[in-house]
């Protein structure tokens, strides 16, 4: 198949009988944008359509982007992503956005799946108690990043040690030790988040460590930023792959 055909195909997987997503504005824009985004784009790397999906969700959350939003929370439904992973992957986006953007996405997310007949509020993926957030999160953390965490809480100056707190509790305790999706997927999502912010290339670096630590290759980051190309643009995504060589080197 052309990549023409590509793109017919993987919108009609995506999106059923709608066709192309969020309508149509101008028919040679629109022909530019779905050829590249879902004949090229959604055919490279080793991504599964509902990663893909998922990934896309939390670009358009951090983005803000509400009528594409809509559409790729249906699309993550046909691609086989279940209601609590799309909740569990918006949740995941709150640490790096503000609670603003995540509750948007959650509502819009909500609002797509009750006319899909599905029971909202999805059910609970809390794994902490308000004792143990902290304890946990920094098992959690220290998991993935090592015993520098350790180190960045006794450095820390006392001013900002609330900072420090925040991070083991808020980020890695109340989201990362959620049920749902697991350590490997929210990393991923973490650096598409990232990428997506924009400016946030000292972070963007520390999670595709985060990354490799869980065992995601480069491959499949290669694979990630890719996916978040469309909605991010080439600047951003350039900015992450020269952030993915400084931290994780091509193998020659």
């Amino acid at each position: 198949m052309n990549r023409i055909q590509k793109s017919e195909v993987k919108i009609q997987e995506l999106f059923g009988e709608s066709g192309s997503p969020a309508g149509t504005v101008d028919q040679e824009f629109e022909e530019i944008m779905n050829r590249f985004t879902y004949g090229d784009v959604a055919c490279q790397g080793n991504l599964t359509d509902r990663m893909r999906e998922l990934i896309t969700i939390v670009v358009l959350t951090a983005s803000q982007l509400p009528i594409e939003l809509r559409d790729h929370v249906g699309a993550a439904l046909n691609a086989g992503a279940t209601p609590v992973e799309i909740i569990e992957a918006v949740f995941q986006c709150a640490p790096y956005t503000g609670f603003p953007k995540a509750r948007q996405a959650l509502y819009l997310a909500n609002e797509v799946m009750l006319k899909k007949g599905v029971t909202i509020p999805v059910e609970s993926q809390k794994q902490v108690t308000e004792e143990s957030r902290f304890d946990e999160g920094l098992k959690v953390q220290k998991s993935i990043f090592g015993n520098i965490i350790d180190q960045m809480h006794q450095n820390a100056p006392q001013e900002l040690k609330h900072i420090q707190q925040y991070l083991s509790a808020f980020c890695f305790g109340d989201i990362y030790t959620r049920s749902g999706l697991n350590l490997q997927e929210r990393e991923l999502l973490t650096l598409s988040i990232l990428i997506s912010l924009g400016g946030c290339e000292s972070q963007v670096k520390s999670h595709i460590f985060g990354n490799m630590s869980v065992g995601n290759t480069r491959e499949t980051l290669i694979a990630a930023i890719t996916a978040c190309l469309p909605y991010i643009g080439f600047p951003r995504t350039l900015n992450a792959l020269t952030s993915l060589n400084e931290v994780m080197p091509e193998q020659g």
